[in-house]
C-alpha cells in the first residue's frame, strides 16, 4: 500500500495489483477516517466518500497530475513501487 502523496490531511495510495475490483485505473484516498476510491480518468467515485471539501481537493488534484496517476496507476497494477506525485499547494 505504497503512498504516492499526502496533502491537507489526505493520503493517497496505490495497491499493488488491484485491477480486479473496479477494472478501471483508480486510487485510494484516505481523510480522518473516511476512505474513498477514485478513478483517474474522469475523478468519478467509484467506492466510498470523503467530506465534500476534501473530495473537491482530490478531484483538483486528479486534474493537475492525470498522466502521472495513470502512470503510476501502470506500476503498481504490475507490481511495481509508484512514483511520488507531487502534493496540492
Amino acid at each position: 500500500m505504497p503512498i504516492v502523496s499526502m496533502f491537507y490531511g489526505i493520503v493517497i495510495r496505490f495497491y499493488f495489483f488491484d485491477t480486479q475490483q473496479h477494472h478501471q485505473p483508480h486510487f485510494h484516498a484516505e481523510y480522518a477516517g473516511h476512505k474513498a476510491v477514485f478513478s483517474i480518468p474522469d475523478g468519478a467515485i467509484l467506492a466510498g466518500n470523503l467530506p465534500v471539501n476534501k473530495r473537491k481537493l482530490v478531484e483538483a488534484w486528479i486534474e493537475i497530475h492525470r498522466e502521472d496517476l495513470l502512470a503510476d496507476w501502470n506500476l503498481a497494477s504490475q507490481g511495481a513501487p509508484p512514483v511520488p506525485i507531487e502534493p496540492l499547494k
